[in-house]
């Protein structure tokens, strides 16, 4: 069976998709699964991990426990995993090896958001500080460790690279300058989880009535247009009607002009292997039209000074920080407050690394408590 999908990436993929059988491995040999290629494997592997689930009660933009039909980090990542999937397949590169990357891609965000990352980041400055691409890397090679053979999931060489150089205008990982060359299906998850969290931000926005319609049309030129090509195609909307098909468009036109751009940017660069594409580096091809992107930006912007740094998700982030940093010193003042089973295998680390681990691998739920039952 896993020879079937095999011979069939052979026939229907792109010459520059990354093929399962001629993937680069494994840290730790492993005999080939009889059903599955690597990459499906894979993706299987991140689906059933604690840290997965995890994403469940972990902040996206509103902490997860205050309220319920906004976007956490699990949604999130279903919501990159299935763009991404799309973009791929319009494109013929690997669907697997995307949506493995996509899922993993915010495996290693700490509870609270970039907010949190920011502290603990501040925490560790002096042990390597804390980048959650970083630990999204840790928790798939050490800190899920449930085989006996080997620490970790023991992922794909590719799965691992797409996990390490996830890159958007909120995640700038510091890379290694010769090691730049990301496949075309680790471009497709970073631009996908853009499209997602601008189109989805912009969502949960006017339903926690932060942002309105009527500001929105006034000061951004996309969701200007958009509104008006809604209202002249449709009367009789609902406001909630209004707001779903708002969000559709503006999902569906990002995917259409990043798919139509990137096939000309594939064209004019005049790669035709993987071995030019790994030698295109410091480039990459999946991207927008520049006039879309500008216009994506300025909604980009009036999110950052209307939605990001409102009142009542700054007052969210600074308790969030707060339950981290108060933590952090409790835990570092007395480390037998972390269960002994957390770390018994770890003694390789520093205490400071462990304890960053114990936190950032908590749901927003969890901090809150053990914030509550130390210091209430």
């Amino acid at each position: 069976m896993r020879e079937y999908f095999e011979e069939l990436e052979q026939q229907v993929l792109s010459p520059l998709a990354i093929k399962s059988i001629a993937s680069k491995g494994r840290k730790f040999s492993e005999p080939l699964d009889l059903t599955r290629t690597c990459f499906q494997r894979d993706r299987d592997r991140i689906i059933h991990s604690k840290s997965f689930r995890r994403l469940k009660h972990k902040t996206q933009v509103f902490i997860s426990t205050e309220k319920d039909h906004v976007r956490s980090r699990l949604t999130h990542s279903i919501e990159v995993s299935q763009i991404s999937r799309h973009m791929s397949r319009l494109l013929r590169l690997n669907e697997d090896l995307t949506e493995a990357i996509a899922l993993a891609h915010d495996l290693g965000h700490p509870p609270f958001g970039h907010a949190g990352e920011e502290t603990l980041n501040d925490l560790m400055s002096s042990n390597n500080g804390f980048e959650h691409n970083q630990q999204s890397l840790r928790i798939v090679e050490l800190l899920e460790s449930k085989y006996p053979n080997f620490p970790g999931l023991n992922l794909s060489y590719e799965v691992l690279s797409g996990i390490q150089k996830h890159r958007t205008p909120f995640d700038q990982p510091d890379l290694d300058p010769s090691d730049t060359y990301l496949s075309l299906e680790a471009q497709i998850v970073n631009i996908a989880d853009e499209i997602t969290y601008t189109a989805h931000d912009v969502d949960d926005a006017i339903r926690a009535n932060i942002l309105s319609d009527t500001d929105l049309i006034k000061n951004v030129s996309i969701w200007r247009e958009y509104s008006n090509e809604i209202c002249s195609e449709y009367t009789n909307l609902t406001d909630k009607q209004y707001v779903y098909l708002m969000n559709s468009k503006l999902i569906t036109n990002q995917i259409r002009n990043a798919i139509s751009n990137s096939k000309q940017n594939i064209q004019r660069s005049g790669v035709t292997s993987l071995k030019d594409l790994e030698s295109l580096t410091n480039k990459d091809l999946i991207m927008f039209s520049p006039e879309f992107r500008a216009g994506i930006d300025e909604l980009r912007e009036y999110l950052f000074n209307h939605y990001y740094s409102n009142h009542e998700i700054y007052r969210s982030n600074k308790k969030g920080q707060l339950i981290i940093r108060q933590l952090f010193l409790a835990l570092s003042s007395d480390f037998k407050l972390i269960p002994k089973e957390y770390y018994a295998e770890m003694s390789t680390d520093s205490k400071e690394r462990i304890i960053c681990d114990y936190i950032s691998g908590m749901t927003d739920s969890f901090a809150l408590s053990e914030y509550q039952q130390l210091f209430s």
